[in-house]
């Protein structure tokens, strides 16, 4: 990903006195206004760009980096936008507990005004009527226990499918693209739940285009944007993120509008049998004055934000495992233990194995799959450790910087699942425990966190159990890349290749 300080060179530059001139007349220059002076510390902003240089390429790192010097909260003027960063567990709580209500809504970012998306997604929506209307249909439909608990053979039979994809790799020694199968698996487990159909197969070389699709938005959605840092620049759009989203939204919204027209038509005939998922709930009349712009942001939101977050949870999983070896043995022994000579996982299973469970814990703490979150606006003015922070302040919860917080974590760069067992393993990362909030915490905690649970566990013990693991001829585990694309989520620089046997 291009660093912002190469963005705002090569495109502000050409033009930066006409640009300086418009912002001028908009912008608040001057940093030790009254407004600003209630605000919590923070690096003085350089004129016109304030703090946008110090994010680099790899902005949870480099605000860690800042919160180190300025504290837990923290302010920056970045371009036009005031921010506020939280770096740590307590002022988290603050945040997403104590005033969860004053900071309930979302700061938007440009990528996702195409199409009206903004307006009806769910992830993006203020929370009102509309917005809690959708989770709860969600909640019902797919995230109830008693929704899920149904689904469980759908999800045992995606994941046979990827071993058998696995197991034709290692009867020829090829090595596997782990955060690949892994998304394949989740996102056919997303379009069966919604429309039961598989949307790409697994087994195919070839690129397919809904799969990459899928990934073309995220990385979309995940560029640094000008826009969201000078939002008067919006009417220009200076690097085509909104054009190119809005081209991939409308393939998207094709892909699903066929699946809409072809159940409704089936829907309307004599011979057609309910197939009980959630496209058929939400055609039945309670819900049917849902418009199409409202399904397709829906749908959107569910393949785009479910797919992605689980699979590079598996693939950061196996990076560190092929990293750690004793951590890798220690897991494949407790399966061997727990299974006997059963040679299917089953998610009953799960409880029973709490070092599974830790080392999933763990990879979440080192590699939160959404570093940020989704971002935070306040709702009103609002009092937090004896600082103001003013009403559409936007507020990032840097998790990745909380999962790393020396005071909390005893060595913190280490891969150390025990540390999840004995008197620590009653913590959690479902919203409770502020120190692990991979998912965020509060009314806007991901709705997609039990299904979450239930796949990452089921195909990493899957994995485990069902194949021994080894990294590429020429490749020592010291030296396996475990850099950071900073997006949306979290991705591998370099995609994890690893050898079944």
């Amino acid at each position: 990903m291009e660093s912002y300080f190469a963005i705002v060179i090569v495109l502000v530059l050409p033009s930066f006195l006409l640009i300086l001139s418009i912002l001028r007349r908009h912008l608040l220059l001057n940093p030790g206004s009254p407004a600003a002076g209630k605000l919590p510390p923070g690096p003085v902003p350089a004129p016109v760009v304030g703090s946008l240089f110090k994010l680099g390429d790899q902005p949870h790192r480099s605000l860690a980096v800042l919160a180190a010097t300025y504290g837990p909260l923290m302010s920056l003027r970045l371009g036009q936008v005031t921010t506020v960063v939280v770096s740590s567990a307590a002022m988290a709580k603050e945040v997403l507990k104590k005033h969860d209500q004053s900071f309930a809504g979302r700061s938007v970012v440009e990528a996702a005004r195409v199409l009206g998306h903004e307006k009806v997604s769910m992830v993006w929506l203020e929370p009102g009527q509309q917005w809690r209307r959708l989770r709860s249909l969600c909640n019902t439909s797919i995230f109830s226990s008693q929704r899920l608990d149904a689904g469980e053979s759908l999800r045992r039979r995606k994941v046979a499918e990827l071993l058998a994809h696995v197991k034709n790799r290692a009867l020829s020694l090829k090595p596997v693209d782990i955060g690949k199968v892994a998304f394949v698996t989740v996102l056919n487990l997303i379009s069966n739940t919604v429309f039961s159909v598989d949307m790409v197969d697994i087994d195919m070389d070839e690129t397919q285009e809904f799969k990459d699709l899928i990934w073309e938005i995220m990385e979309e959605a995940g560029k640094p944007n000008l826009v969201d840092f000078f939002p008067i620049l919006r009417p220009i759009d200076p690097q085509g993120i909104r054009r190119g989203m809005k081209t991939k939204l409308v393939k998207l919204h094709r892909v699903f509008g066929k699946q809409i027209d072809d159940r409704e038509i089936s829907r309307s005939t004599s011979k057609h049998q309910r197939r009980n998922d959630f496209l058929d709930a939400l055609l039945d009349e309670e819900n049917a004055e849902l418009s199409r712009i409202e399904l397709n942001a829906l749908f959107t939101d569910l393949f785009v934000a479910g797919s992605d977050t689980s699979s590079v949870t598996v693939e950061w999983a196996m990076s560190e495992l092929l990293r750690n070896p004793e951590s890798m043995a220690r897991a494949r022994t407790e399966l061997d233990e727990v299974m006997g000579e059963r040679a299917e996982v089953e998610e009953s299973d799960i409880p029973r194995l709490p070092y599974l469970q830790a080392v999933v814990k763990e990879t979440l703490r080192l590699h939160p799959p959404v570093p940020f979150l989704i971002p935070h606006r306040a709702e009103c003015d609002v009092e937090i450790a004896g600082y103001t922070l003013p009403k559409h302040t936007k507020v990032i919860v840097n998790a990745w910087a909380i999962g790393r917080d020396g005071e909390v974590w005893e060595n913190p760069e280490c891969f150390n699942p025990e540390r999840f067992l004995g008197t620590s393993s009653n913590v959690d990362y479902r919203g409770r425990h502020f120190e692990l909030i991979p998912f965020g915490a509060g009314r806007r905690v991901c709705p997609g966190l039990p299904l979450a649970y239930r796949m990452v566990h089921l195909m990493l013990a899957s994995l485990l159990l069902s194949f021994s693991w080894k990294l590429p001829a020429g490749i020592v585990a010291h030296d396996l890349d475990m850099r950071e694309k900073f997006g949306i989520t979290l991705h591998k620089s370099t995609p994890l290749m690893a050898v079944p046997y």
